[in-house]
């Protein structure tokens, strides 16, 4: 990881300033990029207020401070671009503009394209996505939700395409998502969701790792989570080649962690570990003597892989669940 990107971790970022109106994505026809931009900025500057609007308030509906209405659109309900030559010759300036709701226009064009039009902008992409990280990062609460659902979009479309540049957005999505903007919040965690379904395991996992132990409370909470989804995603067969020991060492470190929602995503991932490992011990019994089997338990393997304290924790939790099951059945 980049010394720039952890920076950015190191600390959250301040309170963000009220967010501000923002339109539909989509460019129009034009006879030259130098033209699109000029119009699109010019009735830009004439509709929206010229400052930025401070406040503490929430924003709890559609409208915001302003004269203009935010509108965030979901993924289902884009349309396709008017004109692909024209949106993609214009793309990678709307997304540099100074103008940060032709920014929000020029990402949703991003979304469209990768919805709609996902092998003509392949290519694009390493040009692309350093530009979401930078309004990723931008204090308007609107150019950094609709950057965020782009990042969305952008993992379910091409998926495993992304993971050499995953980093940047990673970093920026676990930043995001916690934060106390609870709009800005929820679009992020509802994005990393996104990321465990799209991309594989077996190559998301080890970008999460290093989350798992970052000072801030919180974004270990939510890198948890993320493992947690996508560990059952590796199959049996894939658990047992990433190591099942690794695995649950990874689990007993997250028991003790400071936040609850850390603690879960542990206790479901070692109870999808406990499945796993004791599906893998019957189908590998074969007459053998009762003391092999006993050798052979998960009691014994915990024991064997962790500290007397770590182990004792792991145990405590899977035998309570057991024990739940076996009492609801």
């Amino acid at each position: 990881m980049s010394g720039k990107a952890l920076k950015d971790l190191n600390a959250l970022p301040a309170s963000e300033r009220k967010s501000e109106s923002c339109s539909k994505g989509g460019f129009t026809k034009a006879h030259s990029e130098h033209g699109i931009l000029e119009e699109k900025q010019k009735k830009n500057t004439a509709s929206l207020p010229e400052t930025p609007i401070n406040g503490d308030e929430s924003v709890k509906t559609g409208l915001e401070v302003g004269n203009s209405e935010v509108e965030y659109i979901e993924s289902e309900n884009l349309n396709d671009v008017e004109d692909v030559d024209a949106s993609l010759k214009t793309l990678l300036a709307g997304l540099e503009s100074k103008d940060w709701v032709l920014v929000c226009e020029a990402l949703n064009d991003v979304r469209r394209l990768s919805i709609f039009h996902k092998e003509t902008m392949l290519s694009m992409l390493e040009n692309v996505i350093p530009l979401i990280v930078k309004s990723l990062k931008n204090p308007r609460s609107a150019l950094c939700k609709t950057a965020i659902m782009t990042s969305a979009d952008i993992f379910s479309a091409y998926s495993d395409h992304i993971i050499d540049s995953l980093d940047p957005l990673l970093v920026q999505l676990l930043l995001k998502s916690s934060q106390d903007k609870r709009f800005v919040c929820e679009a992020a965690e509802k994005a990393l969701i996104t990321m465990t379904a799209w991309v594989s395991p077996i190559l998301l996992l080890p970008k999460l790792q290093p989350y798992l132990k970052h000072r801030h409370p919180r974004i270990r909470a939510k890198a948890s989570m993320c493992f947690c989804r996508s560990v059952p995603r590796l199959g049996v067969e894939g658990i047992k080649a990433f190591g099942i020991d690794k695995l649950i060492q990874i689990a007993a470190s997250q028991l003790s962690d400071q936040l609850p929602e850390s603690r879960e995503a542990a206790r479901t991932l070692l109870l999808e570990l406990q499945t796993v490992y004791e599906k893998c011990h019957v189908l590998s019994q074969t007459a053998i003597s009762e003391e092999d089997s006993e050798f052979g338990s998960w009691e014994h393997f915990c024991q064997s892989k962790l500290s007397p304290l770590s182990a004792q924790a792991v145990l405590r939790v899977t035998n309570i669940a057991r024990e739940g099951i076996a009492l609801g059945s």
